[in-house]
């Protein structure tokens, strides 16, 4: 029974690093497809890359670790090496609800109707502020982040000191409950700054897409942008609800976390797999929904298909 709980176990999370290895992975390849024939992105596009690579940071230093711990390989890095995968980590966890934060943000100043000047002049200025924001989101979770690679340190003979967050193939010792404690507050109350931020825009978008449901069926019929524009609002939808039930499935397992001394193995592996969920799900959903991304990837298909075409049409005529 042991072995195939660890089986399981291991083949989920094999599965999702696959998944999210390769969703991402598209996703990256599409823009820079994108780049290479255009020159260069539209804002949301840059906004969605960036999402994709963070994600993909996420699953290189999360997932695969993890699943190579489960299916029992130990000693797999050293305390230097833990630092920088798990700082690594957290900051690509803490970019992902950050910039899916920005993206909701972004699409709701987009599409809200024309108020005052301060309104125009934000819906002017938006595009030069995508990377600037960027880079500021970057430079403030590599900050909050610091506790991390100030605490990893390499599994030390198979036991977990109190006040430690066991990742398998790391440990996070506090040493005390106050570090525990005031790490896990600060991180929490970032994320739940930003999804509350995310979940307001999002409302705010429904509310807007509700409201003048007959314009926009008129803006899709008569104008290929609005049409553009209702469909990048649906994405954030799905990518906003999507990522909100992950993050409530895991912060119920974090806060539970933080209630105890010590963590069992097995609740440790459960908020590890719910909280990469969303960076295994999203590429997906941003490849079915948006046309550009789409279509980038069935041009690739296609010029991978066609030499062999070719060679069989030769082999034909031989």
């Amino acid at each position: 029974m042991l072995d195939l709980c660890v089986t399981i176990k291991g083949m989920s999370f094999l599965l999702q690093t696959g998944l999210g290895f390769l969703g991402n992975t598209l996703v990256l390849l599409a823009y820079t497809q994108v780049v290479c024939s255009e020159c260069r992105l539209q804002p949301v596009d840059i906004i969605l890359c960036q999402l994709a690579f963070v994600d993909l940071i996420l699953i290189l230093t999360r997932c695969i670790p993890q699943t190579m711990t489960v299916f029992g390989l130990r000693d797999l890095l050293n305390d230097p090496g833990c630092k920088v995968v798990v700082y690594s980590y957290r900051i690509a966890r803490a970019l992902s609800v950050c910039i899916t934060c920005m993206l909701s943000v972004f699409q709701a100043v987009t599409i809200a109707p024309a108020g005052g000047p301060c309104l125009s002049r934000l819906k002017a200025q938006l595009p030069s502020l995508i990377v600037p924001t960027i880079a500021g989101l970057w430079l403030f979770n590599m900050a909050v982040c610091l506790a991390a690679p100030l605490f990893s340190i390499a599994p030390r003979n198979g036991t977990v000191p109190a006040f430690t967050l066991n990742l398998g193939f790391c440990h996070v010792d506090f040493r005390d409950r106050l570090s525990y404690k005031i790490n896990g507050v600060v991180v929490s109350t970032r994320d739940f700054a930003f999804v509350g931020l995310m979940l307001w825009s999002s409302g705010y978008i429904l509310l807007l897409l509700h409201r003048h449901s007959h314009q926009v069926r008129s803006i899709r019929r008569s104008s290929q942008g609005g049409g553009a524009e209702t469909r990048a609002a649906k994405t954030v939808i799905t990518l906003v609800v999507l990522y909100a039930v992950f993050f409530g499935i895991d912060n119920i397992i974090w806060v539970y976390m933080l209630t105890v001394d010590k963590v069992s193995p097995v609740v440790n592996d459960m908020r590890v797999f719910f909280s990469c969920c969303y960076a295994c799900l999203s590429p997906f959903f941003i490849i079915s929904s948006n046309k550009k991304v789409k279509s980038k990837l069935v041009c690739v298909a296609a010029d991978q298909e066609q030499p062999s075409v070719n060679t069989q049409d030769s082999n034909d005529k031989m």
